[in-house]
Formats: structure tokens, sequence, C-alpha cells
């Protein structure tokens, strides 16, 4: 199979445990796209925030942010948008919620939050994006691309997932990007739903497409591609759910270039 795109997470995948892209990593997607190979990024990052690396990696590519639920092209015109009902957020923001867990809001250009968490610091730090600190009762709208919850404590955010899920069944996607982060998209929405949407507007089939990720919220874009890599640092629940595809080195060990340059360059 001759694959025409390659479709990467950030954070776990491309990014090291830093959350940097190394010099190496930039060279080998610098060759890759030489060779006429489409490169997109797919993230749970916030779309201003994902810009940021998407200049960096010089891609001319559509950017797909927020697990999906917002597709821009290069000019950062909005090409997709799909928001969580209002009445939806406003119920969850309301929620008799454990005080280790923090509720983060994204919402058109904006990142609100109600206490201030270093640890989210560190994966907005080199792009200069960043949250700002907002009574959610006094929030002027509710509706949102994404909400997401953090808390070092993975077993309270099960609880809150199980208890959403209950509340609005059938009605939202809830997934996990790190055992750390719970993600709360529209119903339908994931990477991979708007992936096939950008596929389809370069004309280049799922199955001509590879695609690198780490968390259950790369699941549904790694069942969807001809080829779906998991990080050998990977959400060991995102191994168990796809036990056929293959898992490659760490994000710390280069793992996507490495692959990318075995698969293109010397090939």
């Amino acid at each position: 199979m001759k694959y025409k795109a390659v479709i990467s997470d950030l954070d776990g995948t491309l990014l090291n445990s830093k959350h940097e892209i190394s010099d190496y990593s930039k060279g080998i997607i610098k060759r890759v796209i030489d060779r006429g190979i489409k490169f997109f990024i797919a993230t749970g990052r916030h779309h201003i925030d994902a810009d940021h690396i998407r200049r960096k990696l010089e891609l001319d590519t559509i950017l797909i942010t927020s697990n999906g639920s917002r597709v821009h092209d290069v000019g950062r015109e909005e090409l997709l948008a799909y928001d969580i009902d209002d009445i939806i957020v406003q119920e969850i923001l309301n929620m008799d919620i454990d005080g280790e867990i923090h509720a983060n809001v994204y919402q058109g250009d904006s990142w609100f939050v109600q206490v201030e968490t270093d640890w989210l610091v560190e994966f907005h730090r080199e792009s200069g994006f960043r949250y700002e600190v907002m009574d959610f009762k006094k929030l002027e709208k509710y509706d949102a691309s994404k909400l997401f919850f953090v808390c070092q404590d993975h077993e309270k955010l099960l609880l809150l997932k199980e208890k959403i899920e209950e509340q609005f069944i059938d009605r939202l996607n809830i997934t996990f990007s790190f055992p750390a982060c719970l993600e709360i998209m529209a119903h339908g929405v994931s990477k991979g739903t708007a992936l096939k949407t950008v596929l389809n507007q370069y004309g280049i089939k799922a199955e001509e497409a590879i695609a690198f990720g780490d968390g259950l919220n790369d699941l549904e874009m790694l069942k969807l591609v001809g080829k779906g890599l998991i990080m050998g640092n990977a959400h060991e629940k995102l191994k168990e759910a796809l036990p056929q595809n293959e898992i490659i080195q760490t994000n710390d060990e280069n793992g996507v270039a490495n692959y990318l340059k075995g698969l293109f360059i010397e090939n």
C-alpha cells in the first residue's frame, strides 16, 4: 500500500514527555512532506494552541483540534465546528464534583478554568496559549467545543465518567486522553469522524492513510485508517481495544519519526 497521508496526535505521541517536538522529528517530517505525503495534526488541544505547532512544522494542511470538535484550514478559517449543547454544559458544570477534580471549558477562542492548575501549564508552555480563571456561574454562554476534567486520581475521574454517562445517555462522547484527563465532546464527535471529512477534501481514501496515537481519544482515528500505530507509552486500555494494531517506540524515543523514516525514507 502506498500511503498518501500521515495523521499524528500531539501529546504523548509526536511530542515528548516535556511536550516538545524534537529537531530530529521535525527533520523527518519535512523529508516525508517533501515526498508528497500530506501530514495532518489531530489533537485534543485547542486550535490556537495547536496552530503554533503546525506553523513550527511548516504544515500546509487542515488542522483537527478539540478531538474533532474543530477543523481549521491553513488560514485559520473554521471549516467544521461541533459544540456541546449549552444546557448540557451548564448541567455538567453544576454537578457536585469532587474537589480534587478541576473542570476546563473550551469555548470559541477561549479556555476557561475555575482554579489554577500548574500541571496544565506544562502542556501549553511553548505556544503561550493560556487559560482564563473564571467563575463558571458568570459565563455569558455555555456552549463549548470541549469540556475536560483533570485529576491525578484516575479512579475519581472514572466515577465522574459513569455519573455523566448515566445522566446523558447517548448524548456525548466521553473518553480519556490521559489517565488524568477526562474529555467530553458532543455525541458523534471524534478525531475519526473529523478525519473522514478532511481526507475526503484531499481526495485521499482512509485506507491510504496511517495514524499515530496514544490515548483513548485516538481510538476512532486509529480504527479508521489503513494502518493505526500505537505508541509504546500508550494508555493500556487503548492497547487492549486494538489488540491487532502494531505498537511502536515511545514518544520519548521519537517513535513517530523513526517509523516514518523506515516507511518513507529508507524504503
